[in-house]
């Protein structure tokens, strides 16, 4: 995995509004990493990217959260 990508991940994490609109931490370079299953670019689960535009604010707030804890901290 990208070290640029995870820090990425945690700077865009870090300027999340409490509530509202929740933006998608894709980052358009959408390759899934067969060794971990993981877009090498967002780190979303292809479940997690099939069913983003589905979700509650909620339930994307927890998606932002496992990113987090899957990029480590810097």
């Amino acid at each position: 995995m990208s070290l640029g990508a995870a820090k990425l991940i945690r700077d865009r994490a870090a300027e999340l509004p409490a509530d509202g609109y929740v933006p998608s931490p894709c980052i358009c370079v959408c390759t899934m990493d067969p060794a971990t299953g993981l877009c090498t670019g967002c780190y979303r689960t292809l479940d997690e990217i099939a069913a983003w535009s589905g979700m509650s604010d909620d339930d994307k707030r927890a998606v932002w959260q496992r990113l987090l804890e899957r990029v480590g901290p810097a």
